[in-house]
């Protein structure tokens, strides 16, 4: 089983897809509950949406589903925001707080283990080594983590999410011009909405690769599922006129960051919040 897939371009951005995975191996997949076979914590559609939108960019995805090992969770299980909702490494439940595994199938620590080793380990070396690539073309390179989810989840957050859901860890993972590139065109697409910094942050892949001291910037985007699907419920499809519309923005905040980082360089520390 490949547990990742990399296209490598010359732009100075990666595009990371950690969640867009539906493989489950199916010794895994025999532990799973209906529930938990339905897969619905998947961010649908995220690397089609993204297909396209700017020449010469990489793209690392992790091909397995977030049920087998998360890929935007920290290795040693540490929680992204303590005292709130979440769901960990290897999951127990879906986002709704339900059960995904059999009854007395739920994972060990020695199937965390493996898996952090057959799966989680591979895609994050892989990424590590694309941005390490990007960075010695350009002197810096940009993470642009991408994401979907529901947008109504009662477990995770009250009320309804905005379209877009911008996260720097409060400005910390990247220089303040590509925070403020993103939100700024975000604000003003019509018909959508937008918050930096709200209920999402930035995952454990934001915080963990975004040094702009070092010449490395990252940006989490978590786009409502509204957005670009035609059902937030199964089967999930994607519904093209609302992808396309979606995809406008999309493209014009990925060209915004590519023409600063590209400009700018290493940034320097006056221009990193």
């Amino acid at each position: 089983m490949t547990v990742f897939e990399v296209q490598q371009g010359t732009s100075p951005i990666i595009l990371g897809f950690p969640h867009t995975g539906t493989d489950v191996p199916a010794s895994i997949w025999e532990r799973l509950n209906d529930n938990g076979r339905i897969l619905a914590d998947t961010d649908w559609h995220i690397h089609e949406l993204y297909e396209g939108l700017l020449p010469e960019i990489t793209t690392v995805r992790a091909t397995f589903h977030r049920y087998v090992i998360d890929a935007n969770r920290d290795p040693e299980g540490v929680s992204l925001y303590p005292g709130q909702n979440t769901t960990g490494l290897v999951p127990e439940t879906d986002f709704d707080g339900v059960s995904i595994w059999k009854g007395g199938k739920g994972p060990t620590e020695a199937d965390i283990a493996a898996r952090l080793r057959d799966f989680h380990a591979p895609y994050h070396a892989a990424l590590a080594a694309e941005i390490a690539r990007v960075k010695a073309i350009h002197g810096v390179a940009v993470l642009y983590d991408c994401h979907s989810i529901r947008s109504h989840i009662p477990f995770l957050f009250e009320g309804k999410l905005p379209d877009f859901n911008i996260g720097t860890d409060m400005g910390r993972t990247c220089a303040s011009a590509i925070e403020r590139a993103a939100a700024e065109i975000a604000a003003k697409a019509d018909g959508y909405s937008h918050v930096l910094n709200g209920r999402f942050k930035g995952g454990w892949t934001t915080r963990h690769y975004g040094r702009p001291e070092k010449g490395v910037h990252a940006i989490q985007m978590e786009l409502v599922q509204s957005t670009h699907l035609a059902s937030e419920a199964p089967p999930f499809d994607l519904d093209a006129s609302k992808a396309e519309r979606l995809r406008i923005h999309l493209q014009a905040i990925l060209e915004h960051i590519e023409t600063i980082a590209l400009d700018h360089g290493d940034f320097g520390p006056k221009s990193q919040t």
